[in-house]
């Protein structure tokens, strides 16, 4: 079956960096898209950053030029980079997995950023 898992999540002081990765067993890696998704308490799950199976990445406003979204195809895994880490950014974040007709998420993984 499908598994996406992520891992890399914890507590952190703004302006720190955490490093998220999603491992993904049961498709066929390559040709999906992937994205990073949150989710804060009451709030909507929102697109944070994503890459086609190309590579081409977009990202939210609020946190371009902060992180990178990345993937290994080799290791069916993605990554995403999160520097200059703010309150706000506080939210379980979400892996997706995406091609026409399918979508697949995985459990989260919760980052605080707090002093």
């Amino acid at each position: 079956q499908v598994q996406l898992v992520e891992s890399g999540g914890g507590l952190v002081q703004p302006g720190g960096s955490l490093r998220l990765s999603c491992s993904a067993s049961g498709i066929i890696f390559p040709i999906y898209a992937m994205g990073w998704y949150r989710q804060a308490p009451g709030k909507q799950r929102d697109l944070v950053a994503f890459i086609t199976t190309r590579g081409t990445t977009n990202y939210a406003d609020s946190v371009q030029g902060r992180f990178a979204i990345s993937r290994d195809n080799a290791k069916n895994t993605i990554y995403l980079q999160m520097n200059n880490l703010k309150p706000e950014d506080s939210a379980v974040y979400y892996c997706n997995a995406v091609k026409s007709g399918s979508s697949y998420w995985g459990q989260g993984t919760q980052v605080t950023v707090s002093s």
